[in-house]
């Protein structure tokens, strides 16, 4: 029985975006799409992803 290789679900530029999102908000500096500040962790991670998306890297879609 063949094993399966490990490939990555998120490319690494992918996670760059998510990782500058997670410095703005830190920062104090990131805005929801309503304009107020994001708190929520999860939340920058999506907008990151989201960023991510619309640019064209590897990222899986949207679950719902």
């Amino acid at each position: 029985m063949a094993t399966k290789k490990a490939t990555r679900k998120y490319s690494k530029a992918s996670g760059e975006s998510v990782e500058t999102e997670m410095k703005a908000m830190k920062a104090g500096k990131l805005k929801s799409g309503s304009g107020k500040n994001v708190t929520s962790r999860k939340q920058a991670i999506a907008i990151g992803l989201s960023k991510a998306r619309k640019a064209g890297k590897k990222v899986p879609a949207k679950k719902s």
